[in-house]
Parts: C-alpha cells; structure tokens; sequence
C-alpha cells in the first residue's frame, strides 16, 4: 500500500475516514489526539450543562436529543426494530417503533440524572430512587459468601448501581472501557462518586473470585452479545443467544448468592424502584459445563421476563443475536 507523504487538505480528509490508509505516524497521533480532546469537551459540556439545569428542563433539552437520536440513527433503529420483531412477533411495526421512541426517551431521562449524579447525597437520594425488595438483597449478603447481582440494561442501571453506593452499598461494576481515555476516566470518577469500584471486563474471571471470596457485590450486566467460549448459546425469546456464563460458573464455584436487581422507571412515583428479587436457586448435578449452560439459561429467562414485562425500558438497539451457532441464520 503507497505511503502517503505531503497532505493537502483532501488528503487529510482521506487519511481521516478512512483509516486503511497508511499515514505517518506522528500525524495519525495528533489528529486522533485532537478527535479525543474534543470528544472529551463535548462529554463534560454535556455533563455540566445538563447537570446544572434545573431537572425538568434538563430532561426536556435531553428527550428532544434523544428524538432527534432516534430518527438520525438508522442503523440502530433497523436493529431495534429487528429486535422487537423477534421478541414480539406478532406486534405491528406502528408498536414497535412507539416502543422504541420510549425506549430512546428513557435514555434521555438516565442521561440528566448521570449528569446529575454529584448533586445526590443520602439525604436526597430517595428524591430519584428507591428500593424495592431490599431484604432479598441484605438476606443473601448475610451469608457472606458475596452477591452478584443479575441485571441487564434496562431503565436506569447507571442510575441503580450508583444510587445504591449513595445508600451505604456500594458495588464492584464490571465495565467496558471507552475507547477515548479522558472520556473513559471521567465517566467512571462519576460512578465511583460514592465508593463504587470498577472491574475492568477484559479480567473477568480472576477478578469475580476475588471479589466474591471477600464478601464483596458484583453488578453484571448479562443481557449483551458473547462469543465462544466465554458464551454459551442459551434461549433468549425463542432465539439461541451466546450469553457470558462466566457469573453461573463462580456462582456454583463459590457459593455466591445471584440477585436479580433491576432499576426500572416508575410512572406513577415519577422516579426509578431498584427492584431486588428473591436469590436464584442454582442448579446443581455435579456436571459443572452442563450446570453452568442450565443457570446461564435460567438467568437469561429471568432477563427476558423483565423485557416481556418491561418492553419500553431495555435496550433493543443492541445487536443481541450477533454471534450464531453453526449453521443459524445470520439475524443482522
């Protein structure tokens, strides 16, 4: 491939997009430095803005963003809607593209209250969110053998994870790094505002045993896409999904108690329930790959059951059925 030397401004342009093009070097680490410079200003203007209004305001500055997401964002909105037709076959494409509108509002609304979340203490905590079913949670961290909680993207799990270190719990996060350093750090100072510590998902396995062996809560999101061989293929909606099984095989492991947890918006009370289910009793033969597949697949029914009953608040954007088994139809 040619080696490109002097840069007239089309050539600049050129090198920019497209990034099969070879560059020198210094000049590739410059522009992408700049990108992320202004892929971090933008971040925290958005951040102070929207944390600086008053909260109705905010939101409605935020819904008009996510409206104009939603029509601008082809791509994602042709997953959604793929999406919803797997899960809700037989539902008209009028109602599935109403949901997704609902879904892209209610990433509007977590927006302003991530932006918000300096503002929050234990004194006015409640004023956004409240629990729901504590005692399943506080029961099963009394065996001191850890938690993990099962959640999935659905309503305000940033908004539930940090809500809980403001109430004296603080979790241990499985995250994935952003791409851009400075907007990765600055995200996650928000999140760790109350005690909430980071678990970097490229050391998963290590980093889950250590945690659970000293007693410690693990939020994790298990509602995204896998491949081989951290996923397995379990039923989700009817469609074999690779689903991590990483959480089904410390939990046999350890004897970690599994928590569903789920932070849902509320309509009525105008403000988000972290909603603490009853511990999952975990299946158990004595064959342990067979046994971790069979809890995969009973958390995953748990997640599903929060999208059937919750449709307008989990993340149908994501290109869940990405990875297919052998031979399965290519969905996306």
């Amino acid at each position: 491939m040619p080696r490109l030397g002097i840069f007239g401004p089309r050539m600049a342009v050129t090198a920019w997009y497209h990034r099969s093009i070879e560059v020198p070097r210094g000049y590739t680490r410059i522009r992408l430095s700049f990108r992320e410079q202004i892929e971090y200003v933008v971040v925290w203007a958005v951040l102070r803005v929207l944390g600086g209004l008053p909260r109705p305001v905010a939101r409605g500055i935020a819904y008009v963003i996510a409206l104009l997401a939603y029509g601008l964002l082809g791509k994602l909105r042709t997953v959604g809607l793929t999406n919803l037709g797997i899960a809700f076959p037989q539902m008209g494409v009028s109602e599935r593209k109403r949901i997704l509108r609902r879904v892209y509002l209610g990433l509007g609304r977590q927006l302003v209250e991530f932006c918000r979340f300096p503002k929050y203490t234990r004194e006015n905590v409640e004023e956004i969110a409240a629990y729901e079913g504590f005692e399943n949670y506080d029961r099963a961290r009394a065996k001191a053998n850890g938690v993990f909680f099962l959640t999935g993207h659905f309503g305000g799990w940033e908004v539930g994870s940090f809500a809980t270190s403001v109430y004296g719990n603080p979790l241990r996060i499985v995250i994935r790094k952003l791409d851009n350093p400075k907007v990765n750090a600055l995200v996650n100072r928000y999140r760790t505002l109350h005690g909430n510590t980071l678990m970097d998902n490229r050391d998963f396995v290590r980093g889950l045993i250590g945690a659970v062996r000293t007693g410690e809560t693990v939020g994790i999101l298990m509602d995204t896409n896998m491949t081989p061989p951290q996923g397995v293929f379990v039923d989700y909606f009817g469609e074999l999904a690779c689903t991590a099984a990483g959480m089904a095989k410390i939990a046999l492991r350890t004897g970690a108690a599994v928590i569903p947890a789920f932070t849902i918006w509320d309509g009525e009370l105008r403000k988000y329930k972290i909603i603490f289910q009853a511990e999952v009793a975990m299946e158990r033969t004595g064959d342990d790959e067979a046994d971790a597949i069979t809890n995969t697949g009973k958390f995953t029914k748990i997640l599903e059951e929060m999208a059937r009953r919750y449709p307008e608040q989990w993340l149908w954007v994501h290109r869940r059925w990405k990875t297919r088994p052998e031979g399965g139809r290519r969905i996306y």
